[in-house]
């Protein structure tokens, strides 16, 4: 799919996300990557094969305490 110089990383890289935009939709909360990988807004992924990748947001660093 990718036309880019270097080419983008694949969808089956572990650096995927790096691939270009193609689109970008922040109203409907996802973004197309040239390689195929629809990114949404919660940092969850669908492959162009099927397969979903859970979001995988880092977690922020919160104390929690009981009372």
């Amino acid at each position: 799919m990718c036309q880019h110089q270097p080419v983008c990383p694949s969808a089956d890289s572990a650096d995927r996300d790096a691939a270009r935009l193609t689109a970008h939709h922040p109203e409907q909360g996802w973004s197309l990557l040239c390689n195929g990988v629809l990114v949404f807004e919660d940092t969850g992924e669908l492959l162009p094969d099927g397969r979903i990748i859970a979001p995988h947001r880092p977690r922020g660093e919160q104390a929690v305490t009981a009372a």
